[in-house]
């Protein structure tokens, strides 16, 4: 089955309503991350019903328009490949997205995709995450911060946390472990200035698996102490 055969039925299977232009974006952006895995490291998925499943409905699991308003600023934080951001940019030409990876290689792809897409109100941003939530420009900007297996809870939350306005949510997608790992993050989110609203269990097509999106309101400021500079918050969590 082609990606976008694989994609129309996974999409399908899962509530998605995608637009044949919406499909045809996800193949040239499939056809572009299989072309540049050859000789840059972005993603172990190279199955076309995998990246329909894994990829792109992973990512827009994380949709729900109560979180992501119209117009919304959002940053991916650690976006890699460009999961979940440029997913939920596709599905929503609509949202302002900062991508922040801090791998300059990726980078490059990430605009190369943008631009064979002809994607507007798209920011691509070289930092690391503890270095951008700290940046005039970025910190507390956004109304939706959102990353995808970059670390665990506790870490994540100050990672991205401080990058939200207040008012607005941080939206993790997080594996089986996500309940042991919401006990774990309770200290650091509270700290952070944030209150868990949802926890969503989802599904994927085909996959027998546990995971669930986390969105996390942000009710006060971060204090100015977060996040701390790199590597500290991975070596000593919240």
């Amino acid at each position: 089955m082609t990606f976008a055969a694989s994609l129309a039925a996974a999409a399908g299977e899962s509530g998605l309503v995608l637009t044949s232009a919406q499909i045809g974006a996800f193949t040239t952006y499939n056809d572009l991350l299989l072309d540049w895995n050859e000789k840059v490291n972005l993603t172990a998925i190279t199955a076309p019903q995998e990246v329909a499943v894994k990829h792109v409905v992973d990512s827009l699991s994380c949709y729900d328009e109560r979180f992501f308003p119209a117009g919304a600023t959002v940053v991916d934080v650690g976006t890699g490949a460009g999961f979940p951001g440029l997913p939920l940019k596709i599905y929503r030409p609509d949202i302002r997205l900062t991508l922040l990876d801090s791998l300059n290689k990726r980078l490059v792809f990430l605009r190369e995709v943008v631009g064979r897409l002809g994607l507007s109100g798209v920011e691509i941003v070289h930092a690391r995450a503890e270095e951008g939530g700290r940046m005039k420009d970025h910190r507390e900007h956004y109304m939706v911060a959102t990353s995808r297996a970059v670390a665990r809870l506790n870490v994540l939350a100050e990672l991205c946390l401080p990058f939200v306005a207040v008012g607005g949510h941080f939206v993790a997608l997080k594996g089986a472990q996500y309940r042991e790992e919401l006990d774990e993050a309770a200290q650091a989110i509270a700290v952070l200035g944030g209150q868990v609203s949802e926890v969503r269990p989802a599904r994927l097509p085909g996959l027998d698996d546990s995971r669930a999106v986390i969105y996390i309101r942000k009710v006060a400021p971060t204090p100015a102490l977060y996040p701390r500079r790199p590597g500290l918050p991975e070596k000593k969590p919240l």
